[in-house]
């Protein structure tokens, strides 16, 4: 079901996700963002011995343990982060269910880390990148900032085929155009040629690089819904299928779940964590388990 086009303005998405998300949001973490975006924008001062009214959540364990003794670690915040968004906008992250599709919650989680971002002072760009690196949106606070970045996501044309997706220039790209240590969202499906490990490995030596992996419940296990055509999203290329057939079902399965290991092992290679989205997980909890994320990298 297609939304009234009222409703998909910039203000009016904003407006939605600061009422839905970003006040829940304001309850769950209690103002507490530096679990969302702590590594880049605090640097470590010091370590001192644990106070009772210390946060827990600063204990280093390992220096604990070898002093006998609870340590904690102190930090310099920084004034201000630079963000930066690596999107990819190849025709596969048009998949997804009747209500949602992934680029929606591309959108979504764009729109909310910006705004996040932006509303305690700190610079957010974009990099769009649908077969090729499409356009750059240079790093920029304020809530004018979040509104581009909305328009400009939604007048990016839905790509009816290309060639396989191919991340290295996505990744190569932001290498090679963001300068400041930053923190950067790479948002894909990482449905793409192999071998992009390597750049985005780079990527996080040079600034703080957290994959953002979209993916909807459809692409791992088939509903029975009888025969029907499917269609390669990246490709445009049709395939006849008995969906009704067990078997088959149960190939497309073992396929998904040969996929999903092969996608662990190249962010563990690629040295880094990953956060997924599905398009049927509330974005809220998304969010928290993010930061959950976030507070486990700090140990």
């Amino acid at each position: 079901m297609s939304m009234p086009k009222s409703a998909t303005t910039p203000e009016r998405i904003l407006q939605r996700l600061d009422w839905q998300v970003i006040r829940r949001l304001d309850g769950l973490l209690q103002g507490d963002y530096r679990s969302l975006f702590y590594g880049y924008g605090v640097d470590f001062a010091d370590l001192r011995e644990y106070q009772p009214e210390d946060d827990v959540r600063y204990i280093d364990w390992n220096v604990t343990a070898r002093m006998d003794s609870p340590y904690v670690r102190q930090y310099t915040e920084d004034r201000e982060i630079s963000a930066w968004f690596l999107l990819d906008l190849s025709p596969s992250v048009d998949f997804g269910g009747q209500q949602t599709l992934k680029r929606t919650v591309l959108i979504d989680f764009v729109t909310v880390l910006a705004r996040l971002l932006t509303r305690h002072g700190n610079r957010v760009g974009a990099i769009f990148y649908g077969s090729r690196i499409e356009r750059t949106i240079p790093a920029r606070g304020g809530r004018i900032q979040v509104l581009r970045l909305i328009h400009e996501l939604l007048k990016q044309p839905q790509l009816s085929s290309a060639p396989f997706t191919d991340l290295i220039p996505l990744l190569e790209g932001g290498l090679g155009m963001i300068k400041p240590r930053s923190l950067v969202f790479v948002i894909s499906d990482f449905i793409c040629t192999p071998g992009w490990e390597r750049p985005l490995s780079l990527l996080n030596r040079r600034h703080e690089a957290l994959p953002v992996r979209l993916w909807d419940p459809r692409e791992v296990e088939l509903p029975d819904v009888g025969p029907i055509y499917m269609e390669d999203a990246e490709t445009g290329e049709q395939l006849y299928v008995d969906t009704g057939d067990k078997k088959f079902r149960q190939r497309f399965a073992g396929a998904a779940r040969q996929r999903e290991a092969g996608l662990d092992q190249a962010f563990k290679r690629a040295g880094v964590d990953v956060l997924t989205l599905s398009t049927e997980e509330d974005l809220v909890r998304a969010i928290v388990r993010f930061a959950s994320l976030r507070q486990r990298r700090r140990k």
